[in-house]
């Protein structure tokens, strides 16, 4: 399988300061304390309009964020593509549920959208679905239950707002991600995110659901998607992630008494993942692969696959992605070998990309061995460069 060990090759983008200033950050996200307390802090000093942009934006907003506009996102997307690097650019932005912000929201994104035409480094648009409708409008829908007149025309303007955004991605020949949410309020969302794969993806895959292969269902759900889209003689378009909410959806489950949805322990995730992306591959003739994951093995596992099914590196059906920021030796070590490769780029104002921050700083902290392995392969470099007296 795939070394991901070269750090010569994961570092090539970073000179020595920038190695310097990432090994500094990853220190601090490595002390669980100031993780804690600066999640709760920053955002109360950002609510008090406290002048914190000195300490945020040169730090952990540089380093996962491409910035605050699309147009200040295009140096990275420019970088990105000397290392043969491709950029998906995903506007951030969470939180906001008034009938005004998720107007801005649309705009932004079906800028977004447009934006991708333009550059051929960016091969895919994204959006997240409770941008544009409140998440008990989504539970209800996803429950069945009687909306209210308000109700109806939120969800309502969820239907047109992401009918819109794959009409418009179908029409520029881009494809469009779509993410995953909390499982409580997911069903209506693939119930949707279906009925546009059934009418944009006729002759590939433009539109593309999320799974989050930490629920014990997501395995048994791809399988049911894959004969409905044999049925319905259209393309399937899957993203695998692991997942990002487990332990909300698990205090959920415990709290309201229903099952919980999330896999039993890290092995069943890790299985689950695994099997699906070979049960894609063994299915390619009908289903588009984006496999965005931080795991080593899950992204070597898949690399063996497509050799073993003599699949070419550049096959578009196929694509690895990480985000921004993170797991570099994964991506660039891919990158270097041929395969497709892109960093999800999150963009916007530093104050109202916040939660999207304090989740990766959060994550860094929680799961394991993703500050320790960041610190070790910098570290590495920083001992071959300095060996090598560069």
């Amino acid at each position: 399988m795939i070394n991901f060990d070269n750090t010569e090759i994961a570092f090539k983008s970073k000179n020595n300061k920038a190695l310097n200033k990432g090994y500094l950050m990853f220190k601090v996200l490595a002390n669980s304390s100031i993780v804690k307390i600066s999640s709760r802090a920053v955002p109360l000093a950002i609510k008090l309009n406290l002048p914190i942009n000195w300490a945020v934006k040169p730090t952990i907003y540089s380093h996962f964020v491409g910035g605050e506009t699309l147009e200040k996102c295009l140096p990275v997307v420019e970088m990105l593509k000397k290392f043969n690097v491709k950029a998906i650019l995903d506007y951030s932005v969470e939180g906001k549920d008034s009938d005004e912000d998720m107007k801005k929201a649309l705009d932004e994104t079906l800028h977004s959208v447009r934006n991708a035409a333009t550059h051929a480094n960016i091969p895919f648009a994204v959006f997240k679905p409770t941008a544009f409708c409140t998440r008990d409008v989504l539970e209800k829908a996803s429950k069945k239950l009687a909306l209210t007149p308000d109700e109806t025309k939120k969800l309502q303007f969820f239907q047109d707002s992401v009918g819109l955004l794959c009409q418009t991605a179908a029409e520029i020949g881009k494809p469009i991600l779509i993410d995953a949410e909390d499982s409580y309020y997911q069903d209506y969302i693939d119930e949707t995110v279906t009925q546009m794969m059934e009418k944009h993806n006729q002759t590939r895959a433009i539109v593309f659901n999320t799974l989050q292969m930490y629920r014990h269902d997501r395995l048994e759900f791809l399988k049911k998607s894959y004969e409905k889209a044999i049925a319905g003689n259209y393309f399937l378009g899957v993203k695998f992630v692991r997942g990002a909410y487990m332990e909300k959806e698990r205090e959920r489950a415990q709290l309201m008494g229903y099952t919980d949805p999330i896999q039993p322990n890290k092995e069943s995730t890790d299985r689950d993942f695994n099997a699906a992306l070979k049960f894609c591959i063994d299915h390619l003739d009908q289903i588009f692969i984006f496999n965005g994951t931080h795991n080593e093995y899950s992204s070597a596992y898949l690399a063996q696959l497509m050799l073993e099914n003599k699949i070419e590196k550049t096959d578009p059906r196929v694509y690895f992605s990480q985000l921004y920021g993170m797991s570099d030796h994964i991506s660039y070590n891919l990158a270097s070998l041929g395969y497709n490769i892109a960093k999800y780029v999150p963009y916007g104002p530093m104050k109202h990309v916040l939660p999207y921050l304090i989740r990766r700083a959060e994550e860094n902290t929680s799961v394991a061995g993703q500050t320790g392995r960041e610190l070790n392969l910098i570290l590495k470099e920083k001992a071959r460069r300095k060996s090598a007296g560069i």
